[in-house]
């Protein structure tokens, strides 16, 4: 690194918005300045919450940002969609300390995308090597990048780190003029399926589509209360605050789609949604009122409707969730890398994770031959 620097910020908040969204890009939200740094403001994402963020910089010879790494010294295990718990157990029951951890990712967000943000695609092994660096000088038990983009995987691969295969449910527009259009691309028992799902599931409710100015402080109220029920059944506490909300749609309002269901006027029900270039990114849900078949439409048929009307290429639901098989989304993989240091632990991991990806591959072949498209198309 003989023309660059590199060095730790003290947050996201704390770089240049210009300078920190030129690496990052546009396409994906949740790398971006603006929502890194509402995670931290809001109180989301901090050291008291167990995740400190210390994002890793790379300065060109021209001064300006080269590459960064959304960074975070981890002191647990939660909020990552990609489970170590078991490790964490396993090193530590070999004496060794497995946290504070190193953790490369947007906080409490199982979206795939970029972990390496470059505004020049040059300095990607030393942003990686600035990664390993910081783990052994601060004798880390490891460093985790999860839910990596595919095509940076090949940078962490030369690297030397150890990649963990997983997957996902993501709906994937072919083009579709319409949900009708969809829903002829599928088996007509599924087509009669779906329609009575979403017949049953609107039945006396409004859907509202909201975005931009219309995300106001009662709408948040609202939204607050679907996602602390859901929070507090799936986490025991709820990840975010209440001030994320707020935040969220002053700076980013115009990149966010919040799907409510309302009974006489009232919501009783929301699913929040991102918008990126090509991609509609499904968040949280939470309800009031139990509905059947509510979360359906709310997560996943509202959500495909939103796509096509906006020409999105693919809709991203969440994490886990064979159900949405049913539903028209498709298994994908996802992807991790793993920096271990300790060459007796990164030896069992790397046996384990060859083991799990068999099993990964199997059971996505497995689904996929369940998924319930027509086999004429």
């Amino acid at each position: 690194m003989t023309d660059r620097t590199a060095r730790i910020a003290d947050g996201v908040a704390a770089i240049d918005p210009d300078q920190w969204n030129g690496c990052a890009g546009p396409d994906n939200p949740f790398v971006s300045h603006d929502f890194l740094s509402i995670l931290e403001e809001s109180g989301s994402a901090t050291a008291q919450a167990g995740w400190q963020p210390v994002p890793i910089l790379i300065d060109g010879a021209d001064g300006r940002l080269a590459g960064a790494a959304p960074a975070y010294l981890k002191s647990h295990s939660q909020g990552e969609y990609v489970f170590d718990h078991g490790w964490a157990d396993a090193y530590q029951r070999a004496g060794g300390r497995y946290y504070p951890k190193l953790q490369i990712a947007s906080p409490f967000s199982p979206v795939p995308g970029p972990r390496l943000l470059l505004r020049d695609p040059g300095v990607a092994a030393d942003l990686i090597a600035a990664i390993e660096a910081v783990t052994v000088q601060n004798g880390l038990s490891s460093a985790h990048a999860t839910f990596v983009a595919p095509a940076q995987l090949p940078l962490f691969e030369a690297a030397g780190w150890l990649i963990r295969t997983d997957s996902q449910f993501h709906w994937q527009n072919q083009g579709y003029a319409g949900f009708e259009d969809f829903l002829s691309a599928l088996a007509a028992r599924k087509r009669k399926a779906i329609r009575k799902e979403r017949a049953a599931a609107v039945a006396g409710l409004e859907i509202r589509h909201l975005t931009g100015a219309e995300l106001t402080e009662a709408v948040w109220d609202d939204f607050w209360a679907f996602y602390q029920d859901t929070g507090a059944r799936k986490w025991g506490r709820p990840y975010l605050t209440r001030r994320f909300f707020s935040l969220l749609g002053e700076r980013m309002g115009d990149r966010v789609l919040l799907i409510l269901a309302l009974r006489g006027g009232r919501p009783i029900a929301g699913a929040l949604n991102l918008i990126g270039t090509t991609t509609l990114y499904g968040r949280y849900w939470g309800a009031t009122e139990d509905v059947p078949f509510l979360h359906f439409e709310l997560c996943y048929y509202q959500a495909i409707d939103a796509a096509i009307a906006r020409g999105l290429a693919v809709v991203e639901a969440g994490a886990q969730g064979a159900h949405k098989l049913a539903r028209g989304y498709v298994p994908v993989p996802t992807y991790s890398a793993h920096f271990i240091p300790d060459r007796g632990f990164r030896a069992a991991i790397a046996d384990f994770l060859a083991r799990e990806r068999a099993a990964v591959a199997e059971d996505m072949a497995a689904m996929g031959e369940l998924a319930p498209f027509r086999r004429d198309c």
